[in-house]
């Protein structure tokens, strides 16, 4: 315990006297900076990237599908059936009816290609939320046996319609029907939803006997949509359910439409740690240069402390607490900054567009359009004690060097 005591002491004093050599202040300084950065930039990262897979998660899997059976060549009249047998299914939440109707939105002279979803509202809200991304009044319409349509309010601004607007769609005829024009369907905007990104442009809402009457589907529905209890047990879950029914179907889940998304997010939040390493390694380096140098000017008294008795390892000792030290500092100072930039990066990079007049994420690109933030604490200390461990093993060849002088050389 004593000798812990001296080493630190030794450590702690020989960073306070640094200032004696300029050159090594600087360069001491500039790697306190450069890891500082590191860590300032990772925790920014990490952040960006807990807020890119919550909104994955609670935004888009809201309104996307976590999975579906989707009728290949004819409608599934019996869904309620088949709906029973999935919710049999260890893991299926809740199910719900469904039909598509894809096309070209006609206004004026602009098309827009469409995905509509025709949903029963009551059972939708149970493996949907889409519900809360727009009006009560809006997601009560769709319960209308007229032609209700809810678009994306970045759609409706793009074609220039106004709630209680007619708008065309253009359904194309199935193949079996020949070469005839295609069928015109009216409907009346009655609501508009505002999820943010792609989904605003692409996807709209009508009501599940409009859109089956379209299909001439009749009292069939064009699919089923499943909620589950585990997100990521969706391509076993919907393959379990699928296998045990006689009807010809389209097996999806969200893994097959949006995997992609959450691979890219894990995959960029696997590289940004390699990043950090890297960053960490390059700002080492100074500490490396740092201590090599106060090894250089400090050899008289280490030669002195030899001579005094003290151990080989108490030197090297105190030169890593040295070392330790600098690291340290560099790692709080971006633990502090990254947090505090972290915890608020969402409002910071809108008031950047704002100021710039930029755009960084785009709607018509992204599936959303703001860049969004999730500190999450366990992040920042799994980044500052690795970063820690990083300047810690760079400091062991300095230090080492120190311990390996001999005192009379030194002295002579």
């Amino acid at each position: 315990m004593k000798n812990l005591a001296l080493i630190w002491q030794l450590g702690w004093r020989f960073l306070r006297t640094r200032h004696s050599n300029r050159f090594i202040s600087v360069i001491s300084l500039s790697s306190i900076i450069g890891v500082a950065l590191g860590v300032t930039v990772l925790i920014l990262v990490l952040s960006a990237m807990n807020g890119f897979e919550r909104e994955l998660k609670d935004r888009l899997l809201a309104v996307v599908p976590q999975a579906e059976l989707i009728a290949v060549d004819s409608p599934i009249l019996d869904w309620q059936s088949m709906a029973d047998d999935a919710l049999s299914e260890p893991g299926v939440a809740a199910a719900a009816p469904f039909t598509l109707v894809n096309g070209l939105l006609q206004k004026g002279e602009k098309l827009k290609g469409v995905s509509v979803r025709g949903v029963d509202p009551k059972l939708e809200a149970q493996v949907s939320d889409a519900q809360s991304y727009m009006s009560a009044e809006a997601w009560d319409s769709l319960s209308s046996e007229a032609s209700p349509l809810v678009l994306g309010k970045a759609l409706a601004a793009e074609l220039n319609l106004s709630l209680g607007d007619k708008v065309t769609l253009l359904v194309p005829r199935p193949v079996a029907q020949g070469q005839r024009p295609p069928k015109r369907v009216v409907f009346t905007l009655t609501g508009l939803f505002d999820l943010g990104g792609e989904i605003d442009r692409t996807m709209a809402f009508t009501s599940l006997s409009r859109a089956s009457q379209i299909r001439d589907f009749g009292q069939g529905v064009g699919g089923l949509r499943l909620k589950l209890d585990d997100l990521f047990a969706a391509p076993q879950l919907i393959r379990a359910v699928g296998y045990r029914q006689t009807h010809y179907l389209y097996l999806n889940d969200w893994t097959r439409t949006q995997g992609h998304l959450y691979s890219d997010i894990q995959l960029i939040r696997s590289l940004m740690y390699l990043v950090l390493v890297l960053m960490v390694a390059v700002a080492s380096f100074n500490i490396i240069c740092s201590l090599v140098m106060a090894v250089r000017d400090k050899q008289a008294e280490i030669a002195i402390l030899r001579t005094m008795g003290l151990e080989r390892r108490a030197v090297m000792g105190a030169f890593l607490v040295q070392g330790a030290l600098t690291g340290l500092t560099g790692c709080l100072l971006g633990a502090a900054l990254g947090s505090a930039l972290g915890w608020r990066l969402s409002d910071l990079v809108r008031a950047l567009e704002q100021s710039l007049g930029v755009t960084l994420l785009s709607g018509d690109v992204y599936f959303i359009d703001f860049l969004p933030s999730q500190l999450i604490w366990s992040d920042v200390a799994s980044v500052t004690v690795l970063a820690f461990l990083v300047t810690v093993v760079a400091s062991l060849y300095p230090a080492w060097k120190a311990a390996a002088q001999e005192p009379a050389q030194a002295l002579r």
